[in-house]
């Protein structure tokens, strides 16, 4: 059982005991995945310099994901343009203006919108040459290039035993929220050959799933 004094628990303020009814376990900190996604594109596609960063969800100018994602884009010597989205109309313009204007990839930071939309999405990336990174498999399963995130699967399994605690008699306030234990990263190679792209053998190693 996980207990607020495994390791393995972010044990700050309201996660380790997060009080009234709220509890179970979460996807993760934006800010943290996000940097490393845009560092396993670079590393994909060296030449990177321009990259279009597509919001589905609500993005805050100074909050912690926007703040690092920038850092981490100096260090590597890459260009922003943030794209918000609103609509599932936006997807289309957004990736015809990207292309339009000279950016070179995708970063995709999603929304269960997105992965509703995934075949739409995949295709668009397909369509204007522009490589998606993302963070569920589910749009690279449906054709985008990478995804870097949570190993749902075991998300959900873990969340499930909370389900059984509960209906055990086990308080939520005494549960603390988990962070996840496993991420993935998941290359899509049948995309990278239709794009152009050779993903060097050293990054194909260090994928847990790879499409052919």
């Amino acid at each position: 059982m996980i207990g607020s004094s495994d390791p393995r628990v972010v044990g700050v303020g309201s996660l380790a005991r997060p009080g009234g009814n709220l509890t179970g376990v979460t996807i993760g900190q934006l800010e943290v995945t996000t940097a490393k996604r845009l560092q396993l594109l670079k590393e994909a596609l060296p030449a990177l310099v321009r990259v279009a960063v597509v919001w589905d969800v609500r993005r805050s100018v100074d909050g912690a994901g926007a703040t690092t994602l920038t850092a981490a884009a100096r260090d590597l010597g890459v260009r922003l343009r943030d794209f918000d989205i609103k609509s599932t109309a936006d997807f289309s313009s957004t990736f015809a203006a990207a292309k339009r204007d000279g950016e070179q990839a995708i970063l995709l930071i999603e929304s269960p919108r997105a992965v509703a939309n995934r075949a739409v999405i995949a295709e668009l990336g397909l369509r204007h040459r522009l490589p998606i990174m993302t963070q569920f498999s589910r749009i690279v399963d449906a054709g985008g290039l990478m995804a870097y995130g949570p190993d749902l699967s075991d998300l959900f399994r873990r969340a499930a035993t909370y389900v059984d605690k509960i209906l055990k008699g086990k308080q939520p306030a005494d549960l603390p929220v988990e962070q996840p234990l496993k991420y993935e990263l998941v290359i899509n190679l049948k995309t990278a050959k239709a794009l152009g792209v050779t993903i060097s053998p050293s990054l194909l190693a260090r994928a847990d799933h790879v499409i052919e």
